[in-house]
């Protein structure tokens, strides 16, 4: 913006303002000049300072004389010292690695009312509200002295300046980082499973530990990512999860692990997966990368079909000839699934309809029986397989008119869209 352009677009309404209020109650040159920022806008992204505006209403209107911004009815200085807040802001923020940064304000309300009170004498039509205008230049000049960038969506840090008690409130956004986990050891949970006794508080049964269990792929993968980032603590996100006695084999079950307020964001993700190849940790993690929350989203929502094998004792008389055909039957089958009796307790009880996309015999030795399932999102694999007392229709083992004890389930694949086999 040019100082003509605003000339030229305030001039025709001076002559219609009355600015005797501001004879008992004098501003400073940067207030007058906000009352008229949204005019004469060009699209100039440096444009006018306000304080440039108030001087130039000054000279073509004779408007009651501002005052220095320390005696300034409304700012009270505020705006001669953004400076010193953006020291402030900078001084705390330093400690923390980011890359983007947004800043945010809080204002005394009784200035806020005094600003109203302008507008409501005055005009209000064309005015920005101090809020605006200090975020707007101490954003600036953290971004001149700082070099970061300023980032209004998704910042990696927010500062936000309490004018009236002079101390920054910082809010860091959580490190998001992408991964594949593979299990390779039975009895260990995806996420912290806190003991049910004392909810985490540590107790006799959990031997103070406050877990059911003493460790988890969250916690496997967390501590590795911890160590680096120096965050205060973590949350897992999976697509899907496999029960606690399953193995994860494959490329691995897609995760976002969210580190809450990291001191550190650029990690080394080589060194961290490197040590996550230990194979006495039970879990390992490939394919990570920086993620957002976006991501997320998407993960939690995903519906990919799953590759299992599944193996198991069949209890009873039965023909290999008879079992190939109930296999057979139930390829490419919708099946209906009560909620089965192990997680009844804590889930709804209703009836799912899942589809099974293709099942067969692996291995077939005397009672002893494996199979390969490919099934969609959500199936309950042992219960297609034993029929949980009649509450998977069709089963396996209802089909084929015999009990089947499953031994071991292993999760082969997730067939998400990021996998190049998926359909």
């Amino acid at each position: 913006m040019t100082l003509k352009t605003f000339h030229d677009s305030v001039e025709p309404l001076l002559g219609q303002i009355d600015f005797t209020f501001l004879k008992d109650n004098r501003i400073c040159f940067t207030c007058l000049g906000r009352i008229f920022a949204k005019l004469g806008q060009d699209g100039d992204e440096e444009g006018l300072s306000n304080q440039v505006r108030g001087q130039e209403i000054k000279r073509m209107k004779d408007v009651p004389d501002p005052t220095e911004p320390e005696d300034c009815w409304l700012c009270e200085g505020i705006t001669n010292d953004y400076p010193r807040f953006a020291s402030m802001a900078i001084e705390k923020m330093k400690e923390w690695e980011h890359d983007t940064f947004l800043l945010g304000s809080k204002f005394d309300a009784e200035m806020v009312e005094k600003e109203e009170l302008i507008w409501s004498e005055i005009s209000g039509e064309f005015s920005e509200p101090i809020k605006a205008e200090f975020n707007r230049e101490v954003g600036k000049l953290v971004h001149i002295e700082m070099g970061k960038e300023p980032e209004f969506s998704k910042p990696d840090i927010v500062a936000v300046i309490d004018t009236m008690y002079e101390s920054v409130n910082l809010q860091i956004s959580p490190l998001y980082i992408y991964g594949r986990y593979t299990k390779s050891k039975r009895g260990i949970p995806q996420t912290r499973w806190p003991c049910r006794q004392c909810m985490g508080k540590g107790c006799s049964k959990c031997d103070n530990t406050g877990k059911l269990y003493q460790t988890s792929v969250e916690e496997i993968v967390a501590q590795e990512v911890m160590k680096y980032s120096g965050g205060k603590d973590h949350r897992f996100h999976g697509m899907g999860r496999e029960d606690i006695d399953a193995l994860m084999k494959g490329r691995g079950r897609p995760f976002v692990v969210e580190i809450k307020e990291p001191m550190k964001r650029a990690l080394p993700l080589d060194k961290i997966m490197e040590a996550l190849q230990d194979p006495d940790l039970g879990a390992s993690a490939t394919e990570m990368r920086p993620s957002d929350n976006d991501e997320v989203v998407r993960i939690k929502s995903a519906r990919s079909d799953k590759q299992y094998m599944i193996s198991g004792i069949i209890q009873g008389d039965f023909s290999e000839e008879k079992l190939k055909e109930v296999v057979a039957s139930l390829g490419e089958k919708t099946i209906d699934q009560k909620t089965p009796t192990r997680v009844k307790h804590r889930r709804a009880d209703k009836i799912r309809k899942r589809k099974v996309k293709t099942i067969s015999i692996l291995e077939l030795s005397g009672d002893r029986v494996a199979f390969a399932i490919t099934a969609e999102a959500g199936t309950y694999i042992k219960e297609l397989v034993h029929g949980d007392d009649g509450r998977t229709i069709p089963s396996v083992a209802g089909e084929l008119g015999v009990e089947i004890k499953v031994e071991e389930l292993d999760v082969l694949e997730i067939l998400d869209s990021d996998d190049p086999g998926a359909d």
